[in-house]
């Protein structure tokens, strides 16, 4: 499975992009600005490509597993081997303050130089299945993460 996000408005402090799963358009995604130089918490991952797999650990984990319960819930969408940053995942968040360097999904986005997506426990609930069972069933799963042309 490919999923590609294509980043396209960058402002001061966020970035809005495009979540595409084999190439359809699946919900909106939303991370912090680009950085010259990392700062914890405050910076996106770089574009490139990486392995997607399911973390069965840490306190994301445990929330999810509440919140979803072990029928829906597997895992976080784990970002991995990305350069200079641990623990990236794809997961649920409304701005840019429930970020830190990980990927935000929703159904909607503010399209204005507002941090904002909405619908994100629905968007969540919308790609999550599709790429925890492509993982279960033993597909590799790679994310690609694109700068638009048009990136500010």
């Amino acid at each position: 499975m490919d999923i590609d996000v294509i980043r396209y408005n960058g402002k001061e402090d966020f970035s809005d992009g495009l979540f595409l799963i084999n190439g359809e358009f699946q919900v909106h995604t939303l991370e912090d600005e680009h950085r010259t130089k990392k700062v914890y918490g405050e910076t996106r991952i770089p574009a490139g490509r990486n392995k997607v797999e399911l973390r069965t650990e840490g306190g994301f984990h445990e929330r999810y597993l509440n919140k979803f319960g072990a029928d829906f819930h597997k895992g976080m969408l784990w970002i991995k081997d990305v350069p200079n940053f641990e623990y990236v995942l794809i997961h649920i968040g409304n701005d840019d303050d429930d970020t830190a360097g990980c990927i935000l999904v929703g159904m909607t986005n503010s399209a204005d130089d507002a941090a904002f997506i909405g619908g994100s426990t629905s968007a969540y609930k919308k790609i999550y299945p599709l790429i925890r069972d492509a993982i279960l069933r033993g597909e590799d799963v790679y994310i690609n993460i694109y700068d638009s042309v048009y990136f500010n």
